[in-house]
């Protein structure tokens, strides 16, 4: 049970990362079941219908003109979950406003999409947002997956946004996820990490997630990888 004595003006904050195609929405469901917790999915639905523009799927089939477009609109997206009001004193988040900058942003400049001009302006936004203690966190759980599971399970599902991703494009996602996440050497990390194996199938995995179950729901110290 939740230990109130950890009860602050804002919610325990859980920030639930992985690469696409992780398990994220398994591992919120599994702990949507507590009545102590709000779990906020990412908003695809918002990102496929944005005044009744499909952001998420023209990102994919030309990034180059609407990278910066939606990278944008996630990031707006994303603040207002971390803004979020609830009664329930723990909160779980599908990815970040963190991850937006420090993964996908990341992935576009890389990749020479998102232009040296257009990331500026997300990160001066992204500097200020993270000023905002609305988007403070009290722990990451990063779901580590390797990219040929995450791609079976993009394959099973089949999103039509998503039929344009690449096992090269997981690779290089799940690098840069690595990077900030397990090797700790790219970017900061606003809470500490809790490292999971996520490319356990669904027989096993609720297993793997009670490893930090009682790190949201009590006040025991947490042994964080690196």
């Amino acid at each position: 049970m939740f230990n109130s004595s950890r009860r602050t003006s804002r919610p325990f904050t859980v920030l639930v990362e992985g690469n696409i195609g992780s398990g994220k929405t398994t591992f919120l469901n599994y702990f949507d079941r507590h009545q102590n917790v709000s779990v906020l999915a990412e908003p695809i639905e918002l990102w496929r219908n944005c005044d009744g523009h499909n952001l998420l799927g023209l990102m994919y089939e030309d990034s180059q003109k609407w990278s910066f477009t939606f990278q944008s609109y996630v990031q707006l997206t994303m603040l207002q979950h971390h803004c979020h009001r609830s009664s329930h004193p723990i909160k779980l988040m599908e990815r970040s406003v963190y991850s937006a900058k420090y993964c996908f942003v990341e992935k576009m400049r890389r990749d020479n999409i998102l232009s040296e001009a257009s990331a500026a302006v997300i990160d001066e936004h992204f500097q200020w947002l993270i000023n905002n203690p609305n988007t403070a966190a009290d722990l990451i759980v990063y779901l580590r997956t390797s990219p040929e599971i995450a791609y079976e399970r993009i394959i099973e599902r089949s999103r039509v946004e998503e039929k344009f991703i690449s096992i090269d494009y997981l690779r290089e996602l799940h690098n840069i996820h690595e990077e900030w996440l397990f090797y700790k050497n790219l970017h900061y990390c606003p809470a500490p990490v809790i490292v999971l194996n996520a490319d356990l199938d669904k027989s096993s995995i609720e297993e793997e997630y009670q490893k930090c179950h009682y790190h949201i729901f009590n006040d025991i110290p947490i042994s964080v990888q690196g």
